[in-house]
């Protein structure tokens, strides 16, 4: 019997991606979709940052631009999610259109320029809802930012108290100048002012916070070793990877596929994984990795966790393969790890990455 979405799917793809998932957002917020638990099976239990995560399947950073829907997505079946991109100021982002699926290759491209209604609504809206799942909050600087480290700082410390953890996103490839924050240099100037505002702020009486680094695939092995290296020297804890790719792999075939903006979804499968391993061999496995980037099935979940990631993260399968489809990955990432003789999920990170 055919699925709802699978019913649903054809109308939806219809409509332009970002009234679609504009539609979207509102059917959230109109409570339209039933809830279900996001716990599934013990094995998928896990423990980081003194947080208990009932399932280590994640919503990456850009669908809920404003946390606007918080306790709807956790009540999709994911063990947690990710809010933002957020900047200072609110912003428009690029100009229309900037959001296209690429439907023979399971991608999407996008160019939308963390177009979001900045920090006081954030704010507004983690107060309200963040206590009711495990909630990060990702940040990123304005387009004309005169200091975009200070834009990043000034994000977390309105957002930290509320949050889970806070992911600094740099590796967005539709701001100018961004990744340009990747740098040795630039990186180590902007990990030392925020951990610095860390410090103050647990003097200030907030409780100590993780930071976590999402980074881009597409770097240089000497870019590789110096984020570990800096990772590493400021104690932050954890790297998401990766952001999406501004390549085009020559399997494209979809006829949009020469859009400007970052690529997403199955194509950037391979690519991140590689980036995963390496990232996870440079750090000597001691800082916590999230996978992202091309995750569609249980299988795929699997792999990132054999290879190196504690926690995984995905966007764009919700778009080809449904609202439900972290619970989907979830029962069958459970029933892979029981398979192999695992009681544990945590017993089975990084086993195929050798360090």
């Amino acid at each position: 019997m055919p699925s709802l979405y699978s019913i649903a799917k054809p109308i939806l793809f219809r409509l332009e991606a970002e009234k679609a998932h504009n539609l979207s957002i509102r059917t959230l917020k109109n409570g339209l979709l039933p809830r279900i638990s996001n716990e599934f099976d013990p094995v998928l239990a896990s423990e980081h940052f003194g947080i208990r995560f009932p399932n280590p399947v994640g919503l990456a950073a850009g669908y809920d631009k404003n946390a606007e829907v918080i306790p709807a997505i956790s009540g999709l079946g994911f063990g947690f999610v990710e809010a933002g991109s957020i900047t200072p100021r609110a912003q428009p982002g690029n100009p229309k259109p900037r959001l296209f699926r690429l439907a023979e290759d399971a991608a999407v491209i996008n160019r939308l320029g963390f177009n979001n209604r900045g920090l006081d609504e954030a704010e507004r809206n983690f107060k309200a809802y963040a206590d009711n799942a495990i909630v990060g909050a990702n940040l990123g600087a304005n387009k004309d930012s005169g200091d975009r480290i200070d834009d990043y700082v000034r994000g977390m410390k309105r957002l930290a108290p509320l949050a889970s953890y806070i992911t600094v996103n740099i590796s967005s490839p539709n701001t100018p100048g961004l990744r340009a924050l990747q740098g040795k240099a630039e990186l180590d100037n902007l990990l030392g002012r925020l951990c610095d505002a860390r410090n103050t702020l647990k003097k200030e009486g907030v409780e100590h916070f993780p930071i976590l680094l999402k980074i881009a695939p597409d770097l240089t092995d000497d870019d590789k070793a110096d984020i570990a290296v800096s990772v590493l020297a400021m104690e932050i804890e954890g790297l998401i990877i990766s952001n999406t790719t501004i390549t085009r792999p020559a399997s494209l075939t979809d006829s949009q596929k020469a859009e400007a903006g970052g690529l997403s979804g199955r194509p950037l499968k391979h690519i991140s994984l590689g980036i995963l391993k390496e990232m996870y061999q440079a750090t000597g496995g001691k800082i916590l990795i999230v996978g992202v980037g091309g995750i569609e099935t249980a299988a795929d979940a699997y792999e990132r966790i054999r290879a190196g990631a504690s926690l995984i993260q995905l966007y764009s399968a919700m778009v080809y393969h449904g609202p439900y489809v972290a619970a989907d990955i979830a029962r069958g990432l459970a029933e892979l790890l029981r398979a192999d003789g695992f009681e544990n999920i945590t017993d089975a990170i990084g086993i195929d990455t050798p360090i």
